[in-house]
C-alpha cells in the first residue's frame, strides 16, 4: 500500500478538521438572518461559510439551500461554477502552478511534477497537515515571467523545479514562527 496516499486529502473524503461543519451552522444561522430577503443572497452566504469552515461541506450546503428557500441544485450548481468555492478542506497556502501556454512552454508541467512530489499530493489535494493545497491555472497574467507558481496572492517567477522546496520552505518558516 502507497503510504504517501494514505496521507492525502482527497476531494471525495472527508478530513478531520479542528472545526466540525455542524459547529458553524449557529454562526451561519446568524448570516444568513442578516441576508433575510436580500436579491442575490446565496454568494455571499456561501462566502461566510466558505470563511468560518475553509470550505463548503455537503452538510453545510443543504443547510443553506433549505435556510434560504433555494434548491440544493442550485445552489450546489453556483458552488461548482465558482473556483474559489471547495468542497474539500484546503491548505493554508493554495499553491497554483499556471499552465497556459508560455508557462507551459517555459517548464511549467516540470515545475508541477516538482510541487507535486515534494508535497506528496497531487493536483486538487490538500497535504495532510492542511498546509498546502495544489491547484493549476490556465494564465495569470504574467506571462514574460514563466513559469509562474502563485502561493496565495504572492508570485514566484521564473520558478526552477529545483526551487519549489526553497518556495515551500518560506511558508513552512512562517507557520514554525507563529508557533
Amino acid at each position: 500500500m502507497d503510504t504517501k496516499q494514505d496521507q492525502r486529502i482527497r476531494p471525495d473524503q472527508s478530513s478531520d478538521c479542528s472545526l466540525d461543519p455542524s459547529d458553524i451552522i449557529p454562526q451561519l444561522d446568524r448570516i444568513i438572518d442578516e441576508y433575510d430577503g436580500t436579491e442575490g443572497a446565496l454568494i455571499p452566504v456561501l462566502q461566510s461559510a466558505q470563511n468560518l469552515l475553509g470550505y463548503l461541506s455537503r452538510e453545510v450546503l443543504i443547510h443553506i439551500s433549505e435556510s434560504l428557500k433555494i434548491p440544493f441544485s442550485e445552489v450546489t450548481g453556483v458552488v461548482s461554477f465558482y473556483s474559489f468555492f471547495s468542497t474539500h478542506p484546503r491548505g493554508k497556502h493554495i499553491v497554483r502552478v499556471c499552465l497556459g501556454t508560455a508557462c507551459y512552454v517555459r517548464g511549467g508541467k516540470e515545475v508541477l511534477q516538482s510541487l507535486e512530489k515534494v508535497l506528496g499530493i497531487r493536483v486538487g489535494e490538500t497535504t495532510e497537515d492542511r498546509l498546502f493545497s495544489l491547484e493549476v491555472g490556465r494564465c495569470f497574467g504574467a506571462c514574460g515571467l514563466a513559469p509562474v507558481v502563485m502561493v496565495d496572492d504572492s508570485v514566484h517567477q521564473r520558478v526552477r523545479p529545483a526551487a519549489v522546496r526553497d518556495i515551500l520552505d518560506q511558508y513552512r518558516e512562517e507557520v514554525s514562527d507563529a508557533s
